[in-house]
C-alpha cells in the first residue's frame, strides 16, 4: 500500500505481510464476486431486477406478503433481506432511515483492454477535505474512488458527462495516473453517492429480526466504506446465518425465530463498533483544516502510523459451515 499527498509526494508505503502476517488484501470486482456466489445456486433460484414494493403480514397463516414493482405476490414462510442501504424491509420493521455523513464519493473502474499498467498495490492519495484511491482488480480493470465533502447530500446526477467531468476537477492537480484511470473508464461504471450509516443503538434500534424475518448486510447495518469492511460484514453475516439455520433447520436445536435472534445477538458486537469506527475514520480523513493536514502529511502518517493495530478489525474467526 501507497500512501501520497495531493501533489503526488510519497508519505508512506507499507506491505502488509511486513506489517502483521495475518493480513492480506484481495481486490475483487463486485461484479466477478456477485457472480460467483450466484453460479452456485441452482439457475432458477434468482429472480434479477426485481424490486420489492410492499411488505405485508398475511391474516390467515402469518406468511411474510412480498409485492414486487411488477405487483407479482410473494407469499414466504422465511425472509432474509439483503435489500440494501435504502431496504424496504428494514424500514417495515420500523429501523430509521440511514444518515448522510457530511460527504460524498465517486467510484468507477478503469478498463484497459490491452492490460493496466500499474503494480498490485492499493494507492491512496490524501488532500484537504478530498481523498481518493485506486487499486487494480483484475489484469484489465482499476476501481478508483473520490472522497469529497459537502454539507448536502446534493441531486441525483444520472448524466455520466457531468459525473466525470465533476470528478476530474476535484483531482485535476493531482498526480496524473489518477485523472488517466478516470480518463479510461465507461461511461455506465462512474456513480456519484451520499455516503450514509445507520448505528444500531442498544435499545433503541430494533433487532434484526422480527418473527420469520431478520436483516443481513446494507440493509441492517449501513456503514461508511473507511474501513473497507461493508460487503466483508455482509459475507461475514451470511456464514454466521446460515450456521444458525443449520442449527435451527437440520439439528433442531432451536426455532427458525430463536436462530435469526441468535444470529443478531452475536453480530452485533462486532457490527456496532465497526460502524462507530468507519464512521470517525472517515471524518478523520475528511479534515480540510491546513494546519491539520501538514500534521497528517509530515508527522501522524510518515512516522506515527502503523498498518497492523489500524486492520485488525479486518480478523473475523468463525466456525466451519455446517453440511
Amino acid at each position: 500500500m501507497v500512501v501520497k499527498s495531493e501533489g503526488g509526494r510519497e508519505l508512506r508505503s507499507f506491505r502488509f505481510k511486513d506489517e502483521d502476517q495475518s493480513q492480506e488484501v484481495r481486490a475483487v470486482e463486485r461484479r466477478t464476486l456477485l457472480e460467483t456466489l450466484a453460479s452456485r445456486l441452482p439457475s432458477a433460484a434468482i429472480s434479477f431486477s426485481s424490486k420489492l414494493k410492499r411488505v405485508e403480514t398475511s391474516r390467515n397463516d402469518g406468511d411474510t406478503l412480498l409485492t414486487l414493482e411488477d405487483d407479482s405476490l410473494i407469499s414466504a414462510k422465511i425472509v432474509i433481506a439483503c435489500d440494501g442501504i435504502r431496504s424496504p424491509v428494514a424500514k417495515w420493521m420500523g429501523f430509521p432511515d440511514p444518515r448522510y455523513v457530511g460527504h460524498c464519493a465517486f467510484r468507477g473502474l478503469g478498463v484497459y483492454p490491452d492490460g493496466q499498467p500499474f503494480e498490485p498495490r492499493v494507492t491512496y492519495v490524501y488532500g484537504r477535505g478530498v481523498r481518493a484511491g485506486y487499486v487494480p482488480v483484475s489484469p484489465t480493470k482499476v476501481y478508483w474512488f473520490i472522497c469529497f465533502n459537502s454539507p448536502f447530500p446534493g441531486p441525483k446526477i444520472t448524466d455520466p458527462s457531468i459525473l466525470r467531468k465533476e470528478a476530474e476537477n476535484l483531482v485535476k492537480e493531482w498526480p496524473s495516473e489518477l485523472l488517466s484511470i478516470i480518463e479510461s473508464t465507461p461511461d455506465d461504471t462512474i456513480i456519484r453517492t451520499p455516503l450514509v450509516d445507520r448505528w444500531l443503538w442498544p435499545g433503541i434500534t430494533p433487532p434484526a429480526s422480527a418473527g420469520k424475518v431478520v436483516l443481513v448486510g446494507d440493509a441492517w447495518h449501513p456503514m461508511t466504506p473507511n474501513l473497507g469492511q461493508g460487503a466483508c460484514c455482509a459475507l461475514e453475516d451470511a456464514v454466521v446465518l446460515a450456521n444458525k439455520l443449520g442449527e435451527a433447520i437440520k439439528v433442531g436445536s432451536m426455532s427458525v425465530e430463536e436462530a435469526f435472534r441468535s444470529y443478531g445477538e452475536e453480530r452485533w458486537p462486532r457490527i456496532f463498533p465497526l460502524s462507530v469506527r468507519a464512521n470517525l475514520v472517515g471524518a478523520l480523513l475528511q479534515i480540510d483544516n491546513p494546519t491539520v493536514c501538514s500534521l497528517r502529511d509530515n508527522v501522524i502518517v510518515p512516522k506515527l502510523v502503523r498498518l497492523g493495530p489500524i486492520l485488525e478489525h479486518t480478523n473475523f474467526d468463525f466456525e466451519p459451515l455446517q453440511v
